[in-house]
């Protein structure tokens, strides 16, 4: 029986189909790049950043909250992250996914839908405000319980006077 996973950890067969996908980085060709002899910090292996967005993903946590001596820094992660979205691997990837299901299951195209509510509720009130905290018209509290303003029992007094 094979070894289960933790849900954020990617299967051998499953990184050589993403890593595919991903795009590499973009240099100008007109330019030189040197660098210094032990300079600046090794990037981090994409298959490392790549669990560490699925970790994200899988456990809903925030970003500065990524395990830093499993998966490398959480703002580099992050910017992987956001390199990649703008460069579309994860359109492709779940592209990829739904093509190779739609060769194996079959997808009926001819029967999918979209559902969204792009409308006031029908049943919504003119009376009902702009959000919860707002109900009510403008300008008018709602009266106390004995029908009359709020007002203080004793007009004043000096902290001498008991009450």
């Amino acid at each position: 029986m094979a070894k289960r996973l933790p849900s954020w950890e990617v299967s051998d067969s499953f990184w050589k189909r993403v890593e595919l996908l991903i795009p590499q980085p973009e240099r100008d060709r007109e330019r030189s790049y040197r660098r210094k002899l032990g300079g600046g910090r090794k990037p981090i292996p994409y298959r490392r950043v790549f669990e560490g967005i699925v970790y994200v993903l899988r456990t809903g946590c925030q970003w500065k909250a990524v395990p830093k001596d499993r998966f490398g820094s959480p703002s580099a992660i992050h910017g992987y992250f956001t390199r990649w979205l703008k460069r579309g691997l994860f359109l492709s990837l779940w592209r990829a996914g739904l093509a190779e299901y739609d060769e194996m299951e079959g997808i009926a195209w001819q029967w999918q839908s979209i559902d969204g509510a792009m409308v006031k509720a029908p049943l919504a009130t003119d009376t009902t405000g702009r959000n919860p905290t707002d109900r009510g018209k403008k300008g008018k509290q709602a009266s106390c319980a004995g029908g009359r303003a709020w007002r203080p029992a004793v007009a004043s007094r000096h902290r001498g006077q008991p009450a």
